[in-house]
């Protein structure tokens, strides 16, 4: 039996990968996202900035959702029907994972 937790990424993108879909009707949305992708990739790798690009790697991504939805719960936020700070970053978040394939490693 396994007891180790869930993978935050898992729910992440179950209930945020559904808003990249939005890009091709939003185009303020992808440069948005793009900026909070890059933000979270600065947060995770800080000194791995080089030719050899960044890897973000799924240990490091759930940390920082796992930091993340912590704070938000703390502040008792709720989603809103559009895009918000934390809709942004969740939703780079997912971008991320799908960029770099986390869910099926």
């Amino acid at each position: 039996m396994n007891d180790a937790p869930a993978c935050p990424l898992i729910d992440v993108a179950a209930t945020y990968m559904p808003r990249l879909s939005e890009f091709s009707f939003e185009p303020g949305l992808v440069a948005a996202v793009d900026q909070h992708a890059a933000a979270v990739c600065d947060a995770l790798l800080p000194a791995r900035r080089g030719p050899e690009g960044r890897t973000v790697r799924r240990e490091e991504l759930a940390d920082y959702v796992l930091g993340f939805t912590d704070w938000l719960s703390e502040a008792e936020w709720t989603e809103p029907a559009g895009h918000d700070f934390a809709t942004l970053r969740l939703t780079a978040v997912c971008w991320l994972i799908r960029e770099h394939d986390l869910l099926d490693a």
